[in-house]
């Protein structure tokens, strides 16, 4: 493939879906595209908005928190892993909605408690179940604490 045939194939699969430089990386080697020139058609496509860091970051972040309910811990980390800047996520995590983040703590939280309050009636168990799960989903120990103090107490 020619370099210029490479560029639209790339342009094609980064407008499909964001993209982080990492998956494009990927996809270049795949064809492989190695050295200057991947550097070069990474730089094209940062300079012509095929490829953005940060929004693809938000996107991620707001994206994955709607509709897996992941928290900011999750996602940051998942995020590190495709090798986004600091800057990026921490940017994406701020943008976040604040009022639905909550929201989706509270679903978790009242989801889990009836399956749980169903199986056993020993509430430290069941607390400790409820944050043991909401831990793993991502949420920051305090904000589950704080939820959970609601309950129990």
């Amino acid at each position: 493939m020619t370099k210029k045939e490479v560029l639209r194939k790339l342009q094609r699969y980064c407008a499909y879906q964001e993209r982080c430089h990492q998956e494009v990386r990927t996809k270049l080697l795949s064809l492989k595209v190695y050295g200057d020139e991947l550097e070069e058609i990474i730089s094209e496509l940062i300079s012509d908005d095929f490829l953005n860091e940060e929004r693809f970051a938000e996107i991620y972040a707001g994206g994955k928190m709607r509709v897996k309910k992941w928290g900011k811990q999750k996602i940051k980390s998942k995020l590190k892993s495709k090798k986004v800047s600091n800057y990026s996520i921490n940017k994406a995590l701020k943008n976040l909605d604040a009022l639905q983040y909550e929201e989706n703590l509270e679903q978790l939280l009242e989801k889990k408690y009836e399956i749980l309050s169903s199986k056993s009636e020993d509430q430290y168990l069941i607390r400790k179940k409820l944050f043991n799960f909401v831990y793993q989903k991502g949420y920051e120990s305090h904000l589950i604490n704080k939820k959970l103090v609601k309950w129990f107490n």
